[in-house]
Order: structure tokens, then C-alpha cells, then sequence
């Protein structure tokens, strides 16, 4: 199977729930495909660096998944044919992808979204650090400097 990238311009002018049946839509084709959605990583709404049917501004969202030339070329379909579809762009990222790993990649991905940062450093802890330290070095120089 082969993986791809594909970005979508949507019409700014449309909200939440007009936008979301564009994605389900993309969803279904992929899951009809038995294919792998690995992101639906929406970007938001920017400003375009051209005029796309009028429009300066786009909701960008971008799709990472793993499929078959038969789910483009569906997919593609879609976008030509849905009015709030203003552009879009396929790009192939590999030829022959793993599907096995990037399932455990995915699963290590929920894994540390899922659990708390422990690794943080406390920052109040860290701060109390620097003023002991900032501290003894000033208590070293006083007495330096009186003898």
C-alpha cells in the first residue's frame, strides 16, 4: 500500500457543521477502501497567497493516510465535485509503506498524547534551585571581598 499527503483548501464562509461532512465523506471512502487514515490534521483558517474563486481566505486541512491509486482517484472526485472543496493536492510520500509500523507508531502517538507529561521539569522547583545557588555564590563573594 502506499502512503500519501493530501491538502484541502475549504471555503472559509462555511462553518463547523457545513465543513464536517466533507470529512466524514473522506472518512467513509477511506474505510470503504480498507485503507488507513494515519491524520486529519486541521490547520485552520489562513490567509491564501492568491485569490482562489474569490476567495483570500481558506480552511487548510491536511490528511495523511495510506490507500490505494483507486481511494485518490475517488477522493479527488469528491473534491472536484463538492462546492466547498475550493483546492486541493495529492502528494505521494512512499511507494511501498509499512502499514504494521505506522499502526505502532499511531498507537505510540496516543500513548504519549494519553499520559501526563512526568518529564516535565517543575519549573518552581528550578527556580528555587537558582536563587540557593545565586545565593551562595553572594555569600561567597562577601566573604572574599571583606578578607
Amino acid at each position: 500500500m502506499r502512503r500519501y499527503e493530501t491538502f484541502i483548501i475549504i471555503d472559509p464562509d462555511f462553518s463547523d457543521e457545513e465543513r464536517s461532512p466533507v470529512f466524514e465523506k473522506v472518512k467513509d471512502l477511506i474505510q470503504q477502501e480498507k485503507c488507513l487514515l494515519i491524520m486529519l490534521d486541521e490547520w485552520g483558517d489562513r490567509r491564501l497567497a492568491y485569490e482562489i474563486k474569490k476567495k483570500v481566505r481558506g480552511y487548510y486541512v491536511r490528511l495523511d493516510y495510506c490507500g490505494t491509486g483507486k481511494l485518490v482517484n475517488e477522493m479527488e472526485r469528491f473534491f472536484r465535485i463538492d462546492d466547498r472543496v475550493l483546492k486541493y493536492m495529492t502528494v505521494l510520500l512512499d511507494k511501498d509503506a509499512d502499514i504494521e509500523l505506522i499502526k505502532e507508531e499511531m498507537a505510540k502517538a496516543e500513548v504519549k498524547e494519553t499520559e501526563p507529561d512526568q518529564n516535565k521539569p517543575n519549573i518552581e522547583q528550578d527556580a528555587s534551585d537558582i536563587n540557593v545557588s545565586e545565593t551562595a555564590e553572594n555569600e561567597t563573594t562577601k566573604t572574599t571581598e571583606s578578607e
